[in-house]
């Protein structure tokens, strides 16, 4: 269910439940663009580049993408346009959203997102998560060429999964989840072991990292904080929720002066690579950090 915290005379949605699996997104980015959400903004910028950086190293002029636990698929869409996070959000601040239908909303998407593909962009685009009519979203706009709604904290792949998985490069993660769903992360590197596929995701700090970072390693992968400094998450709802972030994160050893007392979660950007395709960040031609935001 949503839980509604007050702020400001305001409500801040801080459980997204009722919202995370509806026919279409405009009732969820609103909720995350009044949360001030900005991990996809900072997420997104270190995606594309671990993406070129992947590409060269290579030697490929295409690639297969999975976007892991992808909901609506902000981090698939903005790797694959030329948009920004506040684009997106600030698109659904349009009055013409309220009444809607899903499938108005739909097709002005699709619209919208054939206008802002990259150009010569060729790649594959696959969607996980158990929150099918957000899938469905996502795919019928143009974000994604599969989509597949499993729950594979408990269950193995399908067989369609699997064939996805076979062939992929990159696995994406912006929610701030992949460190929460170890068992998950582990089918889904098990199942594309033949590409030995890069990771990068961005979990909130003072999250339990320390099982995800092992299933990462155990793929044969090494794993390194990205040279991004911490960004914010979204804005708490409270002070007590404040002080739970606080104490997680100092408990995992995060100096949270200037970053978690500002307000926000603040997240990170871990990254997971085969030994033979480490590279120096510094040397990337594409930079991973984000332009400043508000």
């Amino acid at each position: 269910m949503i839980e509604n915290e007050g702020q400001r005379e305001q409500k801040i949605v801080t459980i997204f439940d009722d919202i995370y699996n509806l026919p279409d997104c405009s009732t969820y980015y609103r909720a995350m663009d009044h949360a001030g959400f900005r991990t996809a903004h900072h997420a997104a910028a270190a995606f594309r580049a671990v993406l070129a950086e992947l590409k060269r190293v290579r030697g490929v002029s295409d690639a297969c993408i999975v976007d892991f636990a992808s909901g609506y698929g902000i981090g698939g869409a903005l790797t694959r346009h030329r948009i920004t996070l506040n684009d997106v959000l600030m698109r659904y601040r349009d009055d013409w959203f309220d009444n809607a239908t899903p499938e108005a909303v739909i097709a002005a998407d699709r619209d919208w997102y054939a206008g802002h593909r990259r150009p010569g962009e060729a790649d594959t685009y696959v969607g996980i998560d158990i929150a099918e009519k957000a899938l469905d979203y996502a795919k019928a706009v143009g974000i994604f060429d599969q989509v597949f709604a499993e729950n594979l904290q408990a269950d193995d792949p399908s067989a369609g999964l699997s064939q996805a998985l076979a062939v992929t490069d990159l696995v994406i993660e912006c929610g701030s989840v992949a460190h929460m769903l170890p068992a998950a992360l582990a089918r889904v590197l098990d199942g594309a072991r033949g590409r030995a596929p890069w990771v990068i995701t961005a979990p909130i700090r003072g999250n339990d990292t320390a099982e995800a970072l092992k299933v990462m390693q155990e793929n044969g992968l090494v794993v390194e904080k990205l040279g991004v400094p911490p960004f914010r998450h979204r804005r708490f709802a409270d002070d007590d929720e404040q002080a739970r972030a606080i104490a997680n994160a100092e408990a995992r050893g995060h100096d949270t002066e200037g970053f978690e007392t500002e307000g926000y979660f603040h997240a990170q950007l871990f990254l997971a690579r085969p030994e033979g395709e480490v590279t120096e960040v510094s040397a990337w031609p594409e930079s991973p950090r984000a332009a400043p935001s508000a």
